[in-house]
Parts: C-alpha cells; sequence; structure tokens
C-alpha cells in the first residue's frame, strides 16, 4: 500500500474542533468513502484527551462494513432512547435523509466530534440535483410527478457557506466547493474556555449556600446555573405567586434544570408536586435529574424515597411518581394534561414541553400555585409558537394589570387567578454538548431555517388592503441560495412558525421540491426606487389536488388503498362514496400566515379574495399566448464529463424574478377551492366570511392540538356550473353533524355548534311540516305537554324528552317560517341536541338560569304555535276535500229546484213571515207596558235620604176590571205558597 500524505487542512480542522469545543463537518464523495471514514476516526481519536469517540452510525439497508445488524440496531435504538451523545455520526445513505433526521442526528454529536456525509454512489456533486430521494415518493401525485429537487441543491451550495466543513473525494483531496477553507490556522487553548471559568467562579461563589451549592455543582452550562438558581429563588419564597418560564432550543438542559428544581423543592418541604407533560416517556431526563439531585443532597432510594412506576405498555415503564418519606410525606406525581380537577391540592406544577400540549389544556392547569413552563422554541421537532405569542403574553399583559379588572363574566373570573402573579422568563443559549459559536449549528439553523421564529417588525405602516396585491413565488429563484432570496425565505418561515403551533424542517423539503405545491405572498404598494426586499404581510401555501383517473379511485374505494397526497378528494370521495368528486381539480390552501403585528386587518381575507379571482381567471394576462411559465429543468450530468477537482459549484446565475404579478402567469383550471384546518370559532368565521362551506368534520380530536380537523370547499365560476354537488354535500353534512352532536362533538360549545351549522353561501329550501311527519314525531299527548309548558303550567322537565325531536326538525329546517333568534337556537341545539344542563348551558352562554328558561319557553310557544297551524291545516284541508266531493256528486232524484234557487225561496218566505208579525205587532194596544208616574213622583221616590230597596209611586189609577182574570191567578198562586210552606 503506497502511503501518500493527507491535506494538513483536514487535521487542523479536526485539532481545532476538540480545542474549541465545537464540530466538524465533512463531506466525502466516490465509491470508497466509507474506507476514509477510519482515518478521520483515527485522528480524533489521537487528538482527544479522553477515550475513543463513540460512533453513531446511520444508514438505510446496508451498513458499510459487515456486523451483526440486528443486534446492532437494537444497541443503537436504545442508546438513541436515552439520548447518549456520540463523539462521531456517519450519514451514509444520503437518499433516505430527511431535514428531520439531518437535525437529529447531528444534534447527538458533542463538540469536537466529526459529523460524516458518505456521497457514495455519486461522482459528481451535480448529480445531488437530480437525486431521486425517498421522501420524493410521498410529494408526488397521480396528475403531478415531476420532482425537482431544489432542497438538495440548496443543501450542496450551503455547504460552501459552513466554516468548518470540507468537502472531499474518497481519496481525502479537497474539492473545489470548500475553496472558502484555503487557510486554516490552528487555535491555542487560551483563547477560549472562558465560559467553563466563568461557570467555576459561580460553583465557588455558592460553595457554603447549601442545598443550593449541591444543584448547583449538576449543571454543565452557565445558563443552565442561573435557571436553576431562579428556580429555587421562586422555591425558597413559598408566597406560590409566581410564574417561571423556560424556553430553548433542543440540547440546552431544560428538563434537567426542572429536576434538579424539583429536587430542591423536596428539600424546601414542599408535599404536593406534580409534573404533566405530553406522556410520562418524555420525562425520563426529568426524573433522572431528580434523582441526581437527590444524590447530590445525600437522599438514599429505598430509605429516603421511593419510586413507581407505570403498568401501561404503552409507557415502557416509566417513571410516574415518587414517593418521599425524609422527614414528612411528600410526592412527585405525573398527571395528565387532561386531568386538571386533580390539582386542587397542588404547591408547584411542572409542564415540561408545554408546547406539545394543546394550549386550552395549559391553560386549564395554571392555578393558584407555583408553576414552572419549559418548552422548546425552535428545533426538529416543531416549534411551540403558540406558547410563547399567546400564552405568554397574557400572562404579560395579566402580570401588569392586575387591578383593573373588575370583571364578573365567568372567563374573567377564570383569569382572576393568575392576576397579580410574578412572571419570570428564561432563555437558555448554551448547548450542553457543544459550546458557543458552534458553526455547524449556526450552518444548520440557516439550512433548515431554526432561527426564524424572530420576525421583524414592519416598519412601512399599514396599506390599506385594498392597495395591496397578491405575487406569485417562484421556487426556483426562492430556493437558489443566493443572498436577497435567503433573506426572503427567511422572512416567509419566520411568518410561518409566527402563525402556526409547529412547524417542522420537513415543512421545508416539501414547500421547495413538491410539485403540486405553489407559493403566493400579499406585498403592500412596491416602491420602485427603493433597493430593499418589500414587506410581506401573507404567505399563501397551495396545493393542487385531484384530477384522479377513474381506475385509481375504484382502486381506492373497494380495496381501501389510498394514495399519498390529495386529502381533499380521498377524504370526501370516502365520507359520501361518490366516485365524481376526485376526478374535479381542486387546490387546497395548506396554510395562510399573517403577519403577527396585523391579524385581524383583512390582509387575510384580501389575499383569499384575490386567489379566488386568479383561478376564476377574473384577472386578465398579459401574454395570452404562453399556456404555463416554463418549467426549469435540471440536466443530468454524465458520468464521463465530470471531473471532481475541476467540477465547479455556484449558485445558478440566469434565473427568473422571484416575484411574478399574477397577470403574468396563466393559472390552472379550478373547479373549487379547499381548506383542512383545526376547527375554532375565529378560524370557521374568517374561512365562512370567504364563502366556504364545511363539508366534513374529524369526530376525533388531534392528539397536539386538541382540534377536530374540518374541510371547507368553495366552487369555482359558478355562474357557469349548474351542479349542485357542493349543495348535496352540504345538505348532506348538517344532516350527519346535527345527529354527532350528542357523541363526539357534545363538548363543543353551543355558538360553535350554532356557527358550523349555518351558512349563508348555500340557501336551503325550507320545508313546510305535514301533519303526517309531525304525528311520527309528536302524538297528541306530546302537543299537549308543550302547549302546558307554553302556558306555564308545566316544568320544563316534563317535555325534555321532546327536544331531540323538535330540535331535529327546526335545525333541518322543517318548520317551514318559524325563526328563533341566535340565542334561542343555541339553547334549543345545546338543550335538545348536546344535551346539556341547563345549569351547565346557562354557564357557556353566560345567562342566568331564570333568564334561558324564558327564552326557552318562547322557543316552545312558538313552536307549538307552528305545530297546531299544521294541524288546523290539515283538518282545513280534509274539510275542503269531503265539500268538493260533494260538489261532484249531485243528487236530484225528483228534478227539483237547484240549491241557490231553494235558498231564494226559502229567503222570500222568510221575508213574508216578517211583515205579517210586524203587522201584528202593529195592531197590539203596547200602553200597558208603559211606566206609571210623572217625573216629579220618581224625583221624590229617588231622593229619599233612606235608601230602600223598594220603591213606591202614586199612579192615581186603578187597575182596570178586565185583569180579574189576572186576579184570580195571583190569588191562586199565593195559596199554593201557603200550603207548601205549612208542609215544610
Amino acid at each position: 500500500m503506497v502511503r501518500r500524505k493527507i491535506d494538513n487542512r483536514i487535521r487542523v480542522l479536526i485539532e481545532n474542533g476538540v480545542t474549541l469545543g465545537h464540530r466538524t463537518m465533512f463531506a466525502i464523495v466516490g465509491e470508497k468513502a466509507r474506507d476514509q471514514v477510519v482515518l478521520l476516526h483515527h485522528m480524533l481519536s489521537k487528538t482527544v484527551v479522553k477515550a475513543r469517540p463513540s460512533v453513531l452510525w446511520c444508514y438505510k439497508k446496508d451498513l458499510g462494513f459487515s456486523s451483526h445488524r440486528k443486534k446492532r440496531m437494537k444497541s443503537l435504538q436504545k442508546k438513541i432512547k436515552s439520548g447518549n451523545t456520540y463523539g462521531m455520526c456517519i450519514l451514509q445513505d444520503f437518499e433516505a435523509i430527511t431535514p428531520n433526521l439531518l437535525a437529529r442526528t447531528i444534534e447527538t454529536v458533542e463538540g469536537g466530534g466529526i459529523i460524516v456525509f458518505l456521497l457514495q454512489s455519486m461522482n459528481s456533486l451535480k448529480q445531488l440535483y437530480t437525486m431521486n430521494m425517498d421522501v420524493h415518493q410521498r410529494f408526488r401525485t397521480e396528475a403531478h410527478k415531476d420532482v425537482i429537487c431544489r432542497f438538495n441543491e440548496r443543501f450542496l451550495l450551503s455547504l460552501a457557506s459552513c466554516t468548518r466543513c470540507l468537502v472531499v473525494d474518497d481519496q481525502l483531496n479537497v474539492l473545489p466547493i470548500s475553496s472558502h477553507n484555503l487557510k486554516i490556522e490552528s487555535v491555542h487553548k487560551s483563547d477560549v474556555l472562558e465560559e467553563q471559568s466563568s461557570l467555576d467562579a459561580l460553583k465557588e461563589s455558592l460553595q457554603d449556600t447549601q442545598p443550593v451549592s449541591a444543584l448547583i455543582n449538576c449543571c454543565k452550562t452557565v445558563d443552565q446555573a442561573k435557571a436553576v438558581l431562579k428556580f429555587i429563588e421562586c422555591i425558597s419564597e413559598k408566597t406560590l405567586r409566581s410564574t417561571v418560564s423556560l424556553t430553548a432550543a433542543r440540547g440546552r438542559g431544560k428538563s434537567a434544570a426542572l429536576g434538579l428544581a424539583i429536587a430542591g423543592a423536596v428539600t424546601f418541604g414542599y408535599s404536593n408536586i406534580y409534573i404533566s407533560s405530553p406522556s410520562p416517556e418524555n420525562l425520563n431526563t426529568l426524573f433522572e435529574f431528580v434523582f441526581k439531585g437527590f444524590d447530590a443532597l445525600g437522599y438514599q432510594e429505598h430509605l429516603d424515597y421511593g419510586l413507581v412506576q407505570s403498568t401501561n405498555p404503552e409507557f415502557n415503564k416509566a417513571t410516574v411518581r415518587v414517593n418521599v418519606f425524609r422527614d414528612h410525606r411528600q410526592t412527585i406525581q405525573y398527571i395528565h394534561p387532561t386531568d386538571t380537577h386533580k390539582l386542587n391540592q397542588a404547591e408547584l406544577l411542572v409542564i415540561d414541553e408545554a408546547a406539545a400540549i394543546p394550549l386550552p389544556f395549559v391553560k386549564a392547569m395554571l392555578g393558584p400555585y407555583l408553576i414552572f413552563l419549559a418548552s422548546t422554541i425552535n428545533g426538529y421537532e416543531g416549534t411551540g409558537r403558540s406558547l410563547s405569542l399567546k400564552l405568554l403574553q397574557q400572562l404579560r399583559t395579566q402580570t401588569v394589570g392586575s387591578n383593573s379588572h373588575n370583571g364578573k363574566n365567568e372567563k374573567e373570573q377564570q383569569e382572576k387567578i393568575l392576576i397579580g402573579r410574578q412572571l419570570h422568563e428564561f432563555t437558555l443559549d448554551e448547548s450542553i454538548r457543544y459550546k458557543p459559536g458552534d458553526s455547524v449549528e449556526q450552518w444548520l439553523c440557516d439550512l433548515l431555517c431554526l432561527n426564524a421564529t424572530m420576525h421583524a417588525p414592519i416598519l412601512s405602516g399599514c396599506p390599506p388592503p385594498d392597495t395591496c396585491q397578491l405575487y406569485y413565488i417562484n421556487r426556483d429563484t426562492l430556493f437558489s441560495y443566493h443572498k436577497a432570496s435567503e433573506l426572503f425565505l427567511q422572512r416567509l418561515v419566520s411568518l410561518y412558525v409566527a402563525s402556526h403551533y409547529k412547524n417542522t424542517p420537513n415543512d421545508l423539503q416539501m414547500m421547495s421540491d413538491a410539485p403540486a405545491h405553489h407559493l403566493f405572498c400579499l406585498l403592500g404598494p412596491v416602491d420602485s426606487n427603493k433597493r430593499t426586499l418589500p414587506e410581506i404581510l401573507v404567505v399563501l401555501q397551495v396545493c393542487l389536488e385531484g384530477e384522479i383517473s377513474k381506475t385509481s379511485i375504484k382502486e381506492g374505494l373497494t380495496r381501501g388503498r389510498r394514495a399519498a397526497g390529495d386529502l381533499i378528494p380521498w377524504t370526501i370521495a370516502q365520507q359520501y362514496q361518490d366516485d365524481d368528486f376526485p376526478v374535479l381539480a381542486g387546490a387546497r390552501i395548506v396554510r395562510i400566515a399573517t403577519h403577527p403585528d396585523y391579524h385581524g386587518m383583512g390582509y387575510g381575507s384580501r389575499a383569499l379574495q384575490l386567489l379566488k379571482q386568479y383561478y376564476e381567471m377574473k384577472i386578465p394576462n398579459i401574454n395570452e399566448n404562453i399556456a404555463q411559465e416554463p418549467v426549469m429543468e435540471i440536466k443530468n450530468v454524465p458520468d464521463e464529463a465530470v471531473d471532481l477537482l475541476e467540477e465547479s459549484i455556484e449558485p445558478r446565475s440566469s434565473l427568473p424574478p422571484l416575484l411574478l404579478k399574477l397577470s403574468e402567469r396563466h393559472p390552472e383550471h379550478l373547479d373549487y377551492i379547499g381548506v383542512s384546518f383545526g376547527v375554532t370559532e375565529q378560524l370557521l368565521k374568517f374561512w365562512k366570511r370567504s364563502n366556504f362551506v364545511p363539508t366534513y368534520l374529524r369526530q376525533t380530536a388531534n392528539d397536539i392540538t386538541g382540534e377536530h380537523s374540518c374541510i371547507m370547499l368553495c366552487k369555482i365560476n359558478t355562474e357557469q356550473d349548474n351542479d349542485k354537488w357542493l349543495q348535496a354535500y352540504w345538505s348532506d353534512f348538517r344532516r350527519r353533524f346535527l345527529n354527532l352532536l350528542s357523541y363526539s362533538f357534545n363538548t363543543y360549545p353551543a355558538s360553535l355548534a350554532l356557527s358550523i351549522l349555518i351558512n349563508k353561501t348555500i340557501s336551503l329550501e325550507s320545508i313546510t311540516l305535514r301533519k303526517e311527519t309531525l304525528d311520527v314525531h309528536f302524538t297528541s299527548y306530546d302537543l299537549k305537554r308543550l302547549q302546558m309548558y307554553s302556558n306555564n303550567m308545566a316544568d320544563y322537565h316534563l317535555i325534555m324528552d321532546l327536544l331531540p325531536s323538535l330540535a331535529r326538525l327546526y335545525f333541518l329546517n322543517m318548520m317551514g317560517d318559524t325563526h328563533f333568534s341566535p340565542a334561542q337556537s343555541a339553547i334549543l341545539l345545546g338543550l335538545g341536541l348536546q344535551h346539556k344542563t341547563v345549569d351547565k348551558l346557562a354557564e357557556e352562554l353566560n345567562l342566568p338560569s331564570s333568564q334561558l328558561l324564558g327564552l326557552f319557553n318562547r322557543i316552545i310557544r312558538k313552536s307549538i304555535q307552528y305545530f297546531n297551524r299544521v294541524a288546523e291545516k290539515y283538518v282545513e284541508s280534509t274539510m275542503l276535500t269531503k265539500e268538493s266531493v260533494n260538489e261532484e256528486v249531485k243528487v236530484n232524484p225528483l228534478g227539483g229546484q237547484s240549491l241557490h234557487e231553494e235558498l231564494e225561496s226559502a229567503a222570500k218566505e222568510l221575508k213574508m213571515k216578517q211583515r205579517v208579525e210586524l203587522e201584528k205587532l202593529k195592531r197590539e194596544n203596547l200602553e200597558q207596558y208603559a211606566i206609571k208616574g210623572s217625573e216629579a213622583d220618581w224625583t221624590n221616590a229617588l231622593s229619599g235620604k233612606h235608601s230602600k230597596s223598594l220603591i213606591s209611586v202614586k199612579t192615581g189609577e186603578k187597575r182596570p176590571p178586565e185583569d180579574n182574570n189576572v186576579q184570580e191567578f195571583e190569588k191562586k198562586h199565593v195559596k199554593k205558597k201557603k200550603r207548601h210552606s205549612s208542609k215544610l
């Protein structure tokens, strides 16, 4: 074997990394790349003073050397679970690497270690531009199959910007792409280690302070030590009115700091300590440092404390409880985020990975006790921007305005618990594994946009939404690694991060490589004289879906096979068993991110309005001859035409403009625009305002957000399309949702459920209720009960069993023109469909129970009035039918007069009788009925002082003799009375 001299820059770079505590990165190109790993490991072993560096070798299928693969895989999985730190990491199969895996593996390498990329199957670096990555299979859909590897190109170009990276061939010759490292000078130890000396000084100053000193000695960085000090300070106050927020990136020692703080709380006598996390498995590091803190404080297992492991097989025997019985009974207990009712006796609550817990659950856990919050704000598992933006902002405002809160609202009373509390915020910047200033960390953050969490405030003011325009972003230029495009990309991702609770690096690769994805941005009026990048107000990410063949649809629906992508077509086709919908062309709005300083100002609605106009082809195209913009393709490089030592890798110079006006690009033909999101009242209101209609609501909630996914659709070109498919979906969705309100959605606020049911975009015809349908739902006894309650003659419990039927009739538009107010509709929905109690619904609607029952009585009164009208119309219709039958069957056996003639003759006879009777009255003597006595006699009789029941007036006339018969009748009548009284 011929000995040859290796480039000295490789050795110096490794030695400087060990001295500075920074990581070093190599990319080895060629078939024999794996043979050089041994040499690099040998150089590293000679440089470090401690034991031989451990190696993490990551591969897809075949390891680079012979080994017992299964045994190694098991051991590697155990090490990865326990979060081991490695001295060297080899990434073998580049086609299997994803941004998430890239960040996770690189993060495990300690300071002074080496990261190696093995590009074995390539003879040219430009072959990365056309490499078929494994993840691309998920990006392809039936209608969009051509993938452009923009992420790989940007990755390769970024290697030239990393000062601690060398790209070499399989003979360790440095390639021209690493020309920025022409001269590498050695670094002396005297220039570094200031941080270590400051940490030692802090530990020495606290040497006589116990138990603080014992806990600080377990810390690895100054930031971690200061965080533990702040935790112990709040613990020692024992006021239970402090909230401490600890945020940091991955690998900063947050969980370790919390574990040491809990050990300190036990020393200070706290009895009830609760720890919450999405899963007990996430607390392995935390409990490990609780026990390390106990060891430092002199606690012994079994003598002073005992631990309890979970019996749930899903938790892998994770520790869920620690019982301390040294001085008195103390408990450290894991609690699930949903079990907030168990926190009544808590003195200290520790929430680890709070960003992974749904925000409503985190808010519900806050209470009148000491609270420690820890969360990852950026990193490979996602960002907790909802925690930092919403929760911490609320805590800040409540800390400031403690005396200006006098609301009696129940929501306000809940917030009163946090009023007057002290909020302390800490951020850990220094990594545990490597020293500050690590170039590899900076390179990784820039490549994956991990530091894009800080959005810059807009300095240009708030332009009116009507003056803003939507632009199409060319992805070839965006991911070309030019300085201007990189700055624009960082701003774009920062809006994503600020607007959504979770973003992963894999989202970046999807945004760059997925062929069906397109990017739009809303910008204010652009000043052509300025040489700066415009401020981004809104970012839209759109994914084209649909246009699936009938064969694929039948296979998918009958065999249950569902291809990657096309979320909305497959979901709707499965829910409605409609094989025509996936054939339609649609666009799904993946994300719409508005600048956080300008929420609620109409910019998002303006962007949606322009996007709909664009796909409706209402924006005229400048160049009508161009059907589609040319797709930039990267030519394959022949193996013989490339020499690695002469190949130059530079950003492309001939690139199209980054931003295109909508009039400069021809839109794709679409039938609908859709969106899928987690349902909240605010988001639902936003999408309804843009004429979107809900068609699907997932029955199971998302594990992270606690929200139900909803799909809403909006038809394009409604003037030309006479098809009623969206109206049919909407009608069927309402019917299903009404049935499920008592099951999966019974916890929804009544206002949210009512908002889902009401949509003015599509008008459904109201159905007039028929008597037959009414009889199916209500018997005559049921209607009597409703009538009794409407008249306030019965309690509402008497009719509770009738409410589901009544609510279904109303919300299915089967009660004609009957209309209830929004409050009445919410009451009917909550009681009748969600089966909530009156007290619970009154608390939810913020109404007194008496007022709620008053509105409820009006609902029943209106309903029974309508039902009575239905019954009356039915009776009227039956009577009319009988009369019509009688009119049709004319019976006239004697050949007599018609009905009209008969009535006329009867009227004439009646008039003749009346005339005869009138003449008789005129001939009779009516003087016998005259009242006797003069006016003076009556005046004297009525003006008497003593009121009498009998008044007599002298008439001066005698009864005529003709009345003898009357006198005889009166005498007989008097005699009969006397006889009757004597018998008694």
